[in-house]
């Protein structure tokens, strides 16, 4: 037995924020089409070869303006590496003209013969989605920006807040493409610091959590340059929150743990090891674990967390695209695959899960745990 929940958020003054001025002659470089049961189209962040995507980004494209689009199908086999090196060749005029700017802004303004340090280089969490859950040190960052390379899973709502002047380059990665390797977010952090932009690295949740920014921060600090780290709401935070579901309840849950659901070579194993994380008395909350879930939670029963334990999978927490599915453990990946819930989809196992207001499946069950 499971609970299906399509959750709408509140409406957030952010949505009607002014959009960013583009081209309106901008012709997408490739439009991708495909049918599913959640479209790219009504998505709110940033999904790959998306035309929001180009359009944000059009500055990269001027000289491109004129030539025709390309449009492909989800059902035709392309080569992702060919359309991601093709992608990066046409971005490359553009990227080199705007150090040259910026390069030459520093000499005009006596920063010649390193005179003058690096620009900042700052690493922001944008939280789960919903733009009211920005931190006011994180607008103002975002509002200050040269140039900003963000992430997938920066939602286009805090995308808005962007200053009109400033440049936005798509770093984002999702099974199977990845816009641009770690090594090549490291240079171009590096290049545009060290041509004195104050350069916004823009992560979903918090940068320092399973967001890869501990590696962008060392590699950095390796070459000289300081990293300003600005959190973000995790979000095992956030959407726990949206759902009233209390991480930690005395009696109920006495630790929190944060899991990776991703595999060893694209498998369907966790990386972790299972019988480390079936304890009772703890929450679990696994990010990108669609694809591993059948797999662990087998294997998380099989070390004895019982099958009923309550579980929650929440698919594009806190935005207006929210959906949830509530499930035993033992049903848990039946019930998203029947729901066709998509990435990103944060997963929480555990007995606190029965306290949200939205948990129907055993009114008993969130009694007894209350009164003890």
């Amino acid at each position: 037995m499971a609970r299906f929940c399509d959750l709408q958020s509140l409406s957030s003054p952010f949505s009607s924020h002014p959009t960013i001025p583009r081209s309106p002659n901008f012709k997408p470089i490739f439009s991708f089409h495909c049918s599913s049961a959640s479209s790219s189209s009504s998505s709110p962040f940033t999904e790959k070869h998306s035309v929001k995507r180009y359009q944000r980004d059009d500055w990269l494209y001027k000289y491109q303006s004129d030539q025709p689009s390309v449009t492909s199908s989800c059902s035709i086999p392309y080569d992702s590496e060919s359309i991601r090196q093709n992608d990066i060749a046409m971005q490359l005029p553009e990227l080199k003209k705007l150090l040259e700017v910026l390069r030459e802004k520093r000499v005009s303004n006596g920063c010649d013969d390193g005179k003058c340090g690096p620009g900042d280089v700052f690493l922001v969490g944008t939280g789960p989605g919903d733009p009211e859950l920005l931190t006011l040190k994180a607008v103002k960052v975002i509002q200050s920006a040269d140039l900003l390379l963000y992430d997938r899973l920066v939602s286009n709502d805090v995308l808005e807040l962007v200053g009109p002047d400033a440049r936005l380059l798509y770093v984002g990665k999702t099974a199977g493409y990845h816009s641009r390797t770690q090594e090549e977010i490291h240079e171009l952090l590096l290049n545009f610091a060290e041509a004195g932009a104050t350069v916004v690295r823009l992560k979903g949740g918090d940068p320092l959590v399973f967001g890869r920014g501990g590696e962008e921060m060392d590699f950095l600090q390796q070459q000289g340059i300081q990293v300003k780290i600005v959190p973000g709401i995790t979000a095992a935070s956030g959407i726990a929150a949206e759902l009233g579901i209390p991480l930690t309840h005395r009696g109920v849950a006495t630790s929190v743990r944060f899991l990776t659901g991703h595999s060893r070579k694209g498998g369907t194993d966790p990386l972790y090891v299972a019988e480390n994380a079936a304890d009772p008395d703890s929450t679990l909350v696994v990010y990108m674990g669609l694809s591993t879930l059948p797999s662990l939670a087998l294997k998380l029963m099989h070390h004895g967390l019982p099958p009923d334990t309550p579980a929650a999978a929440v698919e594009r927490g806190t935005t207006p695209q929210q959906r949830t599915v509530f499930a035993q453990l033992k049903d848990l990946a039946d019930e998203i695959k029947a729901a066709e819930l998509v990435s990103p989809t944060l997963i929480v196992i555990g007995r606190v899960v029965s306290l949200s207001p939205h948990w129907s499946l055993s009114s008993n069950e969130a009694s007894s745990l209350v009164e003890a």
